[in-house]
């Protein structure tokens, strides 16, 4: 992998020259400045030094990323070589944790895998409806609104995960309730999987850890 394959964000080129004391407007066509109104012009030059911060901070954390999992997978080849163990494939499955010798510094590889529901979900809604319908009147409101949290998706039609696996946990003796759960379990697809490199410091050996984080919204 070459520079230029790890600089994806870069500020955009106009596609044609623009002649000196002009601006290309959102429709391709050239304006003299002083037909700009003087805070456009300053909003013009704050956003294209701002994204030239933006594009070059995004292509450095790209770098530091690769760098982080190769550095690991490094590592852990070298393990493998040390105890005769042929590694195979990248970034196996597992979580990892690498610490310093004084146990001041961790590093974590942790992979997620991404998840969707097949079909079989609804015939497990069907089953879990079916069975609250016939049981006591008790047990319905609290049942209900869970069946339903966790099989209404949201505005952009997606599934509550964390209640679809609240209802895995439930245990009723009902038959149909344990069908209801192989079907979700039946429903759900693996479409993929990411990796993500998490870094955490403290001061002393009996200090809570602290993250260190690598993303604009928690520095």
């Amino acid at each position: 992998m070459n520079a230029t394959d790890l600089n994806v964000y870069q500020v955009p080129v106009p596609p044609v020259p623009v002649p000196e004391g002009y601006r290309m407007d959102g429709k391709g066509r050239m304006v003299h400045v002083a037909a700009i109104k003087p805070q456009e012009l300053i909003e013009d030059e704050m956003v294209r030094k701002v994204m030239g911060f933006a594009c070059d901070l995004a292509n450095q954390l790209r770098r530091f990323r690769n760098n982080c999992f190769a550095d690991s997978e490094n590592f852990q080849a070298l393990l493998a070589q040390e105890y005769g163990v042929t590694k195979r494939g990248a970034r196996g499955k597992g979580n990892l944790t690498f610490m310093t010798v004084d146990g001041l510094m961790r590093m974590q590889i942790q992979v997620a895998d991404h998840l969707t529901f097949g079909p079989e979900l609804q015939t497990a809604r069907a089953i879990f409806s079916e069975c609250i319908e016939d049981w006591s009147e008790g047990a319905r409101v609290e049942l209900r609104t869970l069946v339903d949290e966790a099989f209404e998706g949201d505005k952009e039609g997606n599934i509550n995960r964390d209640a679809i696996f609240r209802l895995l946990r439930l245990s009723f003796e009902d038959p149909r309730w344990k069908a209801g759960q192989s079907a979700i379990r039946d429903s759900i697809r693996v479409v993929g999987s990411k990796a993500y490199c998490r870094f955490y410091i403290r001061p002393a050996q009996d200090a809570a850890w602290m993250a260190v984080p690598i993303d604009l919204a928690a520095a």
